[in-house]
C-alpha cells in the first residue's frame, strides 16, 4: 500500500512524460533508500512517514533534474505541471530545478509555508493530514498554500521571463 501511494505520487510529479529518463519507481526506491537510512526518525504514524516520504521525493526529483541538467541543458527532463489538488488545472509546465529553487526561496520567507507545498505536493496529503503533522488548525495550513501558491506563480513567472530576455 505505501509503496502503491508513493508510486502514484512520484508518477503524478513527474507528469507522466514518457520522455523522463528516471521513471517513478526508480524515484520511489531512491525514495525509500533515503526512508531507510534514517535512524534517529521517531516515527509518529502513517501520516509523518508520508511527510517524510513527500520530502525525499522532492529531494530525489530535484537532485536527478540537477544530475541531468549537469549533462546538458534540460538533460532529457521534462517539465511537470503543477495541476490538480496541487495547483490550478490551468498552470503551465515547470522545470522540476526552477520549482525546487523557488520553493528554497519560499523557505527562506516562509518555511511552514515551503513545508505544506512539501507535504501537499510532493506527499499528496489533505489539508487535515498536513495540519496535524504542523501541529496548526486547516484553516493556517489552507492560508499557507494559497500564499505558497502565489509566492511560487510569482517566481516562477519572473524566471520565465528572465529567461526570454
Amino acid at each position: 500500500m505505501v509503496y502503491d501511494n508513493l508510486r502514484r505520487l512520484a508518477s503524478a510529479r513527474l507528469g507522466g512524460g514518457a520522455d523522463w529518463t528516471c521513471q517513478p519507481t526508480a524515484i520511489v526506491h531512491e525514495a525509500y533508500l533515503r526512508l531507510a537510512d534514517q535512524d534517529r526518525v521517531d516515527w509518529q504514524g502513517r501520516t509523518h512517514f508520508f511527510a517524510l516520504g513527500a520530502e525525499m521525493v522532492r529531494r530525489v526529483i530535484a537532485d536527478e533534474a540537477r544530475k541531468r541538467g549537469r549533462q546538458k541543458r534540460g538533460g532529457g527532463w521534462g517539465r511537470v505541471t503543477l495541476d490538480g489538488a496541487a495547483f490550478d488545472a490551468d498552470s503551465s509546465p515547470v522545470d522540476p530545478i526552477e520549482l525546487e529553487d523557488a520553493l528554497t526561496k519560499l523557505a527562506e520567507v516562509d518555511e511552514r509555508a515551503a513545508r505544506v507545498v512539501s507535504l501537499r505536493f510532493y506527499g499528496g496529503l489533505t489539508e487535515p493530514e498536513a495540519a496535524v503533522i504542523l501541529g496548526v488548525s486547516e484553516r493556517t495550513v489552507r492560508g499557507d498554500w494559497r500564499s505558497a501558491k502565489a509566492f511560487l506563480r510569482r517566481a516562477l513567472a519572473a524566471k520565465d521571463e528572465a529567461d526570454d530576455q
